[in-house]
């Protein structure tokens, strides 16, 4: 297939969807969550222990503590780092709506910085314009399964001596050169149905930072060390070994899922690289992107705008997403925050009105490949479907 095929000439009906996810649970899941229910162990157990160590390996780091959601492991990152009232964090403001939840929750507050239109992560020149005596962490987003510029971020912080925090829950074995995110300071990953890895529900914190680790392994059980033994006001942030058994081969199989994934997502890019005003996504020199989402940009040069050409996808039996169409803090409940200041962010601003995530999951046939490639032609020029 190239970018100059023509469309075919004639379409499936629009009820044969090809849908924007499909959650990939095959036998080895079912029988990890059999012998789960058989050993009378549903709790925390070993299963969540055999996830940690898979996660230690894969992000190359000393530490990986298992919690119950990508959220918790934000809030719990930020609290085991001593964040609070006074503190300034630095993120993007083209995210999920988790990352500002956690910074407002534990009392800090949230500062934004600019977007790179080209892959969507933080521009480290706009990061180091919001940095001031008050900032104690940065917290860039893996968005879509891209790193952010890491080198840079990691460069800034180390010459302001602040924290690292890593927003990879859409990142999951993604890398920079040979390094993997989660490794560049706290990494907090997800494991939400939808994400590349997947526990239903659950999170995961990865770090070299003995103590923050042993801060975590507290917090995430009510505060407790041993049993009754209570050193601070906790969580109950517990994995069950239902989800870890999930999640075990899950990783055991990133590897392919993540070649499968950017396969699908070349011959994406290969066909649609001829339309004007549709932008395919850009991969950073020396970065590894996952895809958890294949996100394009539909510009001003398009025959049609970002929402028209949504709708008519739909049509045409091709599920979209928009992520995101407002900036997180652009919403009733944070204007006026105490805790949000709203930086002028334009570059994010414009990505919102033209984001458009378009099927690249692992069931994706190459014939269904040819057919969102067909749509997307078709929609753009303003064909009816037949």
């Amino acid at each position: 297939m190239t970018s100059e095929r023509a469309p075919d000439a004639t379409e499936p009906e629009a009820s044969d969807r090809i849908p924007l996810g499909v959650v990939d649970i095959g036998a080895e899941e079912e029988e990890r969550v059999l012998r789960v229910l058989r050993s009378g162990q549903l709790a925390q157990g070993p299963a969540v222990e055999e996830l940690e160590a898979r996660m230690r390996e894969w992000c190359g780091v000393r530490h990986a503590v298992a919690l119950s959601s990508g959220t918790a492991a934000l809030l719990g990152a930020l609290r085991a780092l001593g964040v609070g009232a006074g503190d300034e964090v630095v993120t993007s403001p083209f995210t999920f709506v988790a990352t500002l939840n956690a910074i407002l929750a534990v009392g800090a507050t949230a500062r934004f910085a600019d977007i790179d239109p080209r892959d969507f992560t933080l521009e480290p020149d706009s990061v180091a314009s919001r940095i001031t005596p008050r900032t104690r962490v940065l917290l860039p987003v893996h968005l879509y399964g891209q790193p952010a510029a890491m080198d840079a971020i990691g460069a800034l912080a180390r010459a302001h001596d602040i924290t690292i925090v890593e927003d990879a829950a859409q990142a999951h074995g993604a890398a920079v050169g040979e390094r993997s995110v989660g490794s560049y300071g706290v990494g907090c990953f997800s494991f939400y149905a939808t994400k590349n890895v997947t526990t239903g529900e659950g999170g995961m914190v990865t770090t070299d930072d003995d103590a923050v680790a042993q801060r975590l392994l507290v917090l995430r059980n009510q505060g407790m060390r041993a049993r009754y033994d209570y050193e601070v006001p906790g969580h109950n942030w517990r994995l069950t070994d239902l989800q870890a058994a999930v999640g075990v081969p899950q990783v055991a199989r990133l590897a392919s899922t993540i070649a499968a994934r950017q396969r699908n997502a070349a011959r994406l890019s290969e066909g649609l690289g001829s339309l004007s005003g549709v932008v395919a996504p850009a991969v950073r020199a020396g970065h590894t992107h996952v895809f958890h989402q294949y996100t394009i940009r539909v510009t001003p040069d398009a025959p049609c705008d970002r929402d028209t050409l949504a709708a008519r996808l739909d049509d045409r039996g091709i599920a979209t997403g928009v992520y995101y169409p407002r900036l997180v803090h652009d919403y009733d409940c944070y204007r006026g925050h105490p805790q949000v200041t709203v930086d002028h962010t334009p570059r994010a601003l414009t990505a919102t009105r033209e984001v458009l995530s378009l099927p690249v999951h692992t069931r994706l046939r190459d014939r269904d490949i040819d057919r969102i490639v067909s749509a997307v032609h078709r929609s753009v020029a303003g064909e009816a479907p037949r």
